[in-house]
């Protein structure tokens, strides 16, 4: 959601980056870039200017003016301004240090993934901290809104609390927390109603519970794309009812990122976890000297590093290398590792957690790095035979016809697929042959088919080059 932000400021450190010795007319120019590229983003105009200012007071400095390399050291002024404005470093945790059960009062507008976010934060209480959660809608406005809380428990594998119809909130979070103490759970999740737009019932309502429960967390839910909107209902929750933390959703959609930028300065609140898609595990807490990387194209590898280790099978992956190692890797094995990499996210997302991919990703284009191409592949391999998929050497014009008619693609398709593996066989066939010392002493390029830099070393006939 920061790619327009991102670009902005990439062009800006390029343009210095590019001039050597700064002058302070050449910090100023720079820091307009800034402000407007932050506007664009849809940064709240107060954040902006203390933004800039701070920057700027820094940057005309003599230990900029006077650097080697100024560009950098602007760029790292940037990058530490832009962790202060999104809460400082380090990932704020759940304040769940009360005694049991804990109650945390989920709030927000209707819409805003509020319900969806509450059996997000039941599984990853379970899963991660090992608590007994119980989870209790407190929403009788909405239609079957307590109904779908109950399936969220039931996908979650945590309980929710029975329905009874005809009781207010109050006495739903009453009966919650009571069900609590006697069944010892340890984490009661409170899902409130939400409103179309803030008014004086809705807030009256959320007092009253907060004030018959004494949450320890109060977590308000706010839609990344709504941009300032969400700041301005995080402001107005936080005056009526004081906000612990914001979570903010859809943090993997087009908005431009403005909002969570300026959630922390205008509320006061830190952003403690975001949500990026629809599955139940897809809540991360927020840590803002990774977005700032991010943001300014140093990517995330700390990040990307959790998700591989919380969401890849790493058994399937020794399997996987000792198969390759042996020279057994088959089409089977292939699939495999497309549904590990599918497990990550789409590949734009991955590139985009890597130092200094965000240019090669815009050069490449989306259309390249599209997950379609996966996808056909495994619907290819789903349509062979056990033998074809062990042995793809016996994979034919007929059954290239038939494999392509039970998959939807084309023979060409397969075709392109069968090649891809034959590349992939050969360099590991190559790799097998050459050994670790026989591969650090000839490179990469060992690796290759002959005639992509491949064969032996140095000229023709091995000889070295002079």
């Amino acid at each position: 959601m920061f790619e327009a932000l991102s670009g902005r400021l990439s062009g800006v450190f390029d343009g210095l980056a590019k001039r050597g010795a700064l002058s302070e007319a050449d910090v100023m120019e720079a820091m307009r870039e800034v402000r407007l590229a932050m506007l664009d983003a849809d940064v709240a105009l107060p954040v902006v200017k203390d933004f800039v200012n701070k920057v700027k007071e820094r940057a005309v400095g003599h230990e900029v003016l006077d650097s080697i390399s100024p560009g950098q050291a602007v760029a790292k002024i940037v990058n530490d301004a832009l962790i202060d404005a999104l809460g400082g470093a380090g990932a704020v945790p759940l304040n769940l240090s009360a005694v049991p059960p804990v109650p945390v009062l989920m709030v927000g507008l209707q819409g805003s993934g509020k319900t969806t976010t509450s059996g997000k934060l039941a599984l990853r209480l379970k899963n991660r901290d090992r608590k007994k959660v119980l989870l209790a809608s407190l929403d009788t406005q909405r239609p079957a809104a307590q109904l779908q809380l109950a399936q969220l428990a039931q996908q979650a594998g945590v309980t929710s609390l029975p329905i009874v119809a005809g009781q207010t909130p109050v006495e739903i979070a009453h009966r919650a927390l009571d069900t609590g103490r006697r069944e010892g759970y340890d984490v009661v999740i409170l899902d409130t109603a939400g409103r179309l737009s803030i008014d004086d019932a809705l807030m009256e309502e959320v007092r009253q519970i907060r004030d018959a429960t004494q949450p320890a967390e109060t977590l308000l839910v706010v839609d990344a794309m709504t941009g300032q909107d969400a700041v301005n209902t995080a402001k107005s929750f936080n005056e009526a009812v004081g906000v612990t933390g914001v979570v903010m959703t859809r943090m993997d959609g087009d908005a431009r990122g403005g909002a969570a930028l300026s959630m922390k300065a205008i509320t006061g609140a830190p952003i403690k976890l975001t949500g990026s898609g629809e599955k139940l595990d897809a809540l991360d807490e927020f840590h803002p000297e990774r977005v700032a990387g991010r943001i300014l194209g140093l990517g995330d590898i700390a990040g990307l590093v959790e998700k591989a280790a919380d969401t890849l099978d790493h058994e399937e992956g020794e399997r996987l290398a000792q198969r390759m190692m042996a020279g057994k890797f088959d089409l089977d094995d292939y699939a495999s590792q497309i549904r590990q990499i599918n497990k990550l996210g789409s590949i734009s997302g991955i590139l985009g957690m890597l130092p200094g991919m965000g240019k090669i990703k815009d050069a490449i284009g989306d259309k390249d790095l599209d997950q379609s191409v996966l996808k056909r592949h495994l619907a290819i391999i789903s349509s062979m035979t056990r033998a074809e998929r062990s042995k793809p050497a016996i994979i034919k014009a007929s059954r290239k016809k038939r494999i392509a008619a039970g998959s939807g693609t084309t023979v060409q398709d397969v075709n392109k697929l069968l090649k891809q593996f034959d590349m992939m066989s050969s360099m590991m066939k190559r790799f097998n042959k050459l050994g670790l010392k026989g591969l650090m002493r000839q490179g990469m390029s060992a690796l290759m088919p002959k005639g992509m830099g491949g064969g032996p070393p140095g000229g023709p006939g091995g000889r070295p080059f002079r």
